[in-house]
């Protein structure tokens, strides 16, 4: 069950906190494009401290704080060395004393969970080399937008075994729907984290061709083979994942009206084309969007708004 102290992981949550949230940002949505959007967080104020850049998560976690009468600023790590020029659990006592809430994207999920240790405001995880869990449940929500439902959905996952692949299995732990991921062989999730999620009753299976995790899917689903930061394997992964590819071929073995999402930013060629990602059954844009409405749910509800 989710203490709504912190948001670090989907694992904390559960199937009633996931469902609130997801019903929570599209209404924010709704009032956001009618104009009926509510001052909530008037007079509140969110740290956002990037290790990593952006441009989704910047802009939407700002906006979203702008849009509800709050504020956010950004601080870059080499303002702050987090951990070098100065110990995080200092940052997250001093930063909790000017702010409400903090937003960190960085490399280590370790780094998230020590300041959220210490801080004494809400931490958010806007990303870490081991998950995104605000970009999956604005992927959740996108979905229950686009298909009125998740439940008794298959969704198919291709490429790495990544961040945004490890929310995914969190996700499937509190869902009832089918994950199917098509990877290549060394470039798997940790086993520990499909473990977990399949001793909690999700419904995982890891596969080792496109086509065969695209068959019948109602959501097709990629990401970039080579992630922020990774330095190795670079070529090895695009020859071994080539064959994960988002293509029109792809889309023949799916449901006809499957959606097609990617997180971005994408790699336009290696792991989906243009002409998918510019298509008819592409979502990615909308999905783009969520991320401030669902960053907005997820703020208001750790701020008991």
């Amino acid at each position: 069950m989710w203490n709504r102290e912190d948001f670090l992981t989907l694992a904390d949550l559960d199937r009633s906190d996931v469902e609130r949230l997801i019903k929570r940002g599209l209404d924010l949505k709704r009032k956001h494009h009618d104009g009926r959007l509510e001052p909530l967080l008037q007079g509140k104020a969110m740290a956002m401290i990037f290790r990593k850049p952006s441009l989704r998560t910047r802009m939407s976690f700002e906006m979203g704080m702008i849009g509800l009468g709050g504020y956010a600023f950004y601080v870059s790590d080499e303002e702050i060395k987090i951990g070098q020029r100065e110990a995080t659990c200092d940052i997250a006592r001093v930063v909790s004393r000017y702010v409400d809430v903090i937003m960190i994207r960085t490399y280590a999920q370790e780094e998230v969970e020590e300041l959220a240790k210490f801080a004494s405001v809400p931490v958010i995880n806007a990303l870490t080399d081991l998950y995104h869990p605000c970009q999956v449940l604005g992927d959740l929500m996108t979905i229950v937008e686009k298909k009125g439902k998740i439940d008794g959905l298959k969704v198919a996952f291709l490429g790495d075994g990544n961040n945004v692949a490890n929310s995914w299995i969190n996700a499937a732990s509190k869902l009832d729907f089918e994950l199917v991921l098509g990877m290549a062989k060394g470039f798997e999730p940790p086993d520990e984290i499909v473990s977990r999620a399949r001793s909690e009753g999700g419904r995982i299976k890891i596969v080792y061709d496109g086509f065969e995790a695209a068959r019948d899917a109602d959501v097709i689903y990629t990401d970039v083979w080579v992630s922020m930061g990774v330095r190795s394997d670079v070529e090895r992964r695009k020859e071994v994942m080539k064959n994960l590819q988002v293509n029109s071929e792809i889309l023949k073995v799916a449901r006809s009206d499957v959606i097609v999402m990617h997180c971005l930013p994408a790699h336009r060629g290696e792991e989906i084309t243009d002409d998918v990602i510019d298509g008819e059954h592409s979502v990615v844009y909308d999905e783009a969007e969520n991320r401030m409405h669902i960053q907005r749910a997820i703020i208001l509800e750790l701020l008991g708004k």
